[in-house]
C-alpha cells in the first residue's frame, strides 16, 4: 500500500518517462505509459482496498471485507478525506451488526469527513436514526431519519425508512388508560 502522495510521485515519474519515449520518437510506449499513469492517478483519489472492500461486502463477506480494511495501516496518511470518510463508513457497516455505540462512532466520523454520494449520507443517517433510537433518543432519531428521506432522493432506502417510521410509531403508541378518569374516583 502506497502512500497517496508516492501515488502522485509515481504518476509524475511515469509521465515524465512518458514525454522522454515521446522526443525518442517511441510514441506507442508513450502512450503506454500514459496510460499506466492513469492508473496511479485513478488510485489517487479511488482507494484500491476501500473498492476491493465494497466488493466483498457487496457479496455479504464482513470477515473478507473487514481484512480488506485492515490492511490499511494509516488511513489518515494513505487516504484523501472522502476516501476516509468510506473508511468509517465502511467499518460502521461492519461494526453495526455487533457493536451500536463504536458504530455510532464510525457513521459519525464519516459524516464529518464527508461521503461524496446522497444514497450514502443517507444510509449513514439512517443508521444513525436506528442507533438512536435504540437508545431511546428519540428526538435525535426522528431528525436523523428526515434528513436521510430527504437525501434518498432515488427511493433507494424509501422501504428501510418507511419500515423504521412504522417501528417508531408502534413502540411511541398511546399509552392504554383503563377506564376514564372520573371512574376512578367513584
Amino acid at each position: 500500500m502506497f502512500n497517496k502522495n508516492i501515488k502522485l510521485v509515481i504518476a509524475g515519474l511515469i509521465i515524465a518517462y512518458a514525454i522522454y519515449q515521446f522526443i525518442e520518437g517511441y510514441i506507442g510506449n508513450g502512450i503506454m505509459y500514459i496510460l499506466l499513469s492513469l492508473i496511479f492517478i485513478f488510485f489517487y483519489f479511488k482507494n484500491e482496498f476501500i473498492l476491493l472492500a465494497f466488493l466483498k461486502l457487496r457479496k455479504q463477506d464482513f470477515e473478507g471485507a473487514k481484512s480488506w480494511l485492515n490492511k490499511i495501516k494509516n488511513p489518515s496518511g494513505a487516504l484523501i478525506k472522502k476516501q476516509e470518510g468510506y473508511y468509517n463508513y465502511l467499518h460502521g457497516v461492519m461494526v453495526s451488526q455487533s457493536n451500536m455505540s463504536e458504530a455510532e462512532k464510525y457513521f459519525k466520523k464519516a459524516l464529518d469527513l464527508g461521503l461524496s454520494m446522497d444514497h450514502d449520507v443517507a444510509m449513514a443517517k439512517l443508521n444513525l436514526a436506528g442507533i438512536a433510537f435504540s437508545k431511546r433518543r428519540v428526538i435525535e432519531a426522528k431528525q436523523l431519519l428526515n434528513e436521510a428521506q430527504k437525501l434518498d432522493k432515488r427511493g433507494i432506502l424509501t422501504e428501510q425508512i418507511k419500515m423504521m417510521k412504522d417501528g417508531m410509531k408502534k413502540s411511541q403508541g398511546p399509552k392504554q388508560h383503563y377506564g376514564n378518569r372520573n371512574m376512578r374516583r367513584r
